[in-house]
Formats: structure tokens, sequence, C-alpha cells
């Protein structure tokens, strides 16, 4: 074998970096093969998982994903409206197993022994008093009445019931909230408002008593729990409660006898005047839920 020389030593230094570039690319082309992964090496003992054991890798998906060490869901991706979130439907005790359902068998047991009358339909409804204070309601369409009923879902039990003949309603109007120009407390969205006496017949007294029950109109919107579950969504849209609603007062209309008897109900588009100015007690009341059956959280230590 041939003794090296210095002299050689630029031939090998050239033939050694010719071998490593050649391995080089060797291994950039054995990479680049599907069904080769990048594979972490733990100790044996070793029980807690990396921060790369969380990432998933698809065959179907050749292009490398971008590690992040933020979770990519988040809480507001799953429940994009707030109304969705457990911890606050929970909150309002309508939503809560089997309250919605014992309210409807109290009321069907009711019109049963008082009426017999045939009902309808369901509706958990936001009534809003000519004071603009929320007040959650449940509402019954039966062949010749309509129910009005304060329902106390903490004690599952019947507070208050207002019975108004469906041969009285002569008029329905939908739109949007509307109020005095000097009105300091304004809502947003629509709803709809059900007469069946004149309000200008209202007496003074009554139109500035917040707790009258001599109004001859009464305001719904929809519950805040509408997109909580599906069978929320049935019970509390107002298109599911004016279709069953219209055609009702219609027919007892037909078939009145009294004074109601020919008379034709109109169904209006237009906005809905709420005359309130001030509005300090709707203000807190509405933004505390006071109208609600709602969990209030504990008192004390």
């Amino acid at each position: 074998m041939k003794e090296l020389t210095p002299e050689d030593l630029p031939f090998l230094t050239v033939l050694w970096i010719s071998l490593v570039l050649s391995q080089a690319e060797e291994m950039s082309t054995i990479g680049s093969f599907e069904g080769f992964q990048a594979v972490s090496l733990k100790q044996e003992g070793d029980d807690q998982p990396s921060e790369t054991d969380h990432l998933s890798m698809e065959e179907e998906d050749p292009m490398p994903r971008q590690i992040s060490r933020q979770s990519s869901v988040t809480e507001s991706t799953l429940y994009p409206n707030p109304y969705h979130q457990p911890y606050i439907s929970r909150k309002y005790f309508a939503t809560r197993p089997g309250a919605i359902e014992t309210a409807m068998e109290d009321l069907k047991g009711h019109v049963a022994e008082t009426s017999g009358e045939t009902i309808q339909g369901f509706w958990l409804l936001t009534k809003i008093d000519h004071w603009n204070n929320e007040k959650e309601r449940i509402l019954l369409v039966t062949d010749k009445t309509l129910l009005i009923c304060k329902y106390d879902f903490i004690m599952l039990s019947c507070v208050q019931l207002q019975r108004i003949p469906l041969s009285a309603v002569y008029r329905i109007c939908l739109g949007k909230f509307t109020f005095p120009g000097m009105s300091l407390d304004k809502r947003q969205g629509e709803g709809l408002r059900i007469y069946w006496g004149s309000p200008e017949e209202q007496s003074l007294l009554s139109r500035w008593n917040p707790w009258s029950t001599e109004v001859p109109y009464a305001t719904f919107t929809e519950h805040p729990m509408k997109y909580t579950s599906e069978k929320f969504l049935e019970i509390c849209k107002l298109s599911g409660f004016m279709s069953k609603l219209v055609p009702a007062i219609q027919n007892a209309h037909k078939n009145s006898t009294g004074s109601g008897r020919g008379k034709k109900l109109m169904v209006l588009t237009e906005p809905i005047l709420i005359e309130t100015y001030t509005g300090l007690m709707s203000f807190i009341g509405n933004r505390n839920k006071l109208g609600y059956s709602l969990a209030r959280g504990s008192i004390g230590f």
C-alpha cells in the first residue's frame, strides 16, 4: 500500500467532502418517504407525556402541522352562543331536568279540572310589561282561551294565572320595540303585542302603576334560553306561538255567540311602543333577571 504523503491531503479532503454531501442527499431523500415519522425517545419509567405526544399525524395530510403550545379548540368555538354554556343555562330553573315538564303537567291538570278545553300548545316566553320589566311566563292556547301563567320553577307551582278569552282579542302587532324620544331606558329586538281592549280606555292610574293588572294588552318576546336545546328552541319561538294563536283566535270569533261574533282579527306589522322614560326600576330588574326563576347564589359564609 502506498504511504500517504502531505501532497495527498488536498485530494483526500475533497474526497471526504464529496462523500459527506452524497450521504446527506441520501438521508434527505429517505426522510421524504411516506410512512417515516419523527420519533420521540423516552427513558424507561418516564410516565409523563411529552409535548409532542399530543400531536396527531394523519396519513392523508402530507403537509406538516404547525406546533402550538395553546389548545386549538377554545370554549368560545364550542359554544358561540353564551346561552349554550351549561353553567349559564343551569342558572335558569326552567331549564333544569323535569322542570318544564312538571309545569306542563300541572297546567294540563288545571285546564282539565276547570274548563275541559283542548290545549293547542305550550310556550315559554318573556312578558314585557308597560314599564319595560321582563317577566318569565308560560303561555297556553286552548280552543277558547289564552292562559298567561306566572310559574315558580323553584317551588314548581303556579303563582298567578290570567285568562283571556280568544273571542275578545281583536288585534296583534309584530315589530321592533320603540320608546319615546326622551326615554333613557331602551331595548333592542322584536316582539308581539296582543290587544283585547283599547289602550285609550286605560285609566291614568293603571298606566302609571307598575303593578297594575288592568292593562288591556300583553307584550311578549322570546325567552333568553331559546338556544339551550332543541326542545326550548320550539317552545320559546314567537313564530311557533303565532302559528297556533292566530287560527285559534279566528276560530273563536267564528264560534262566538256574544258581542264578538263576526269580529275580524287584525294582524299588523308595526313598531311596538313602550312608554317609559327614566326606567330605573326596569334597568335594575332586567339586568339582574329579577323576573325569572333564577339561582341567585348563596348568601353568607
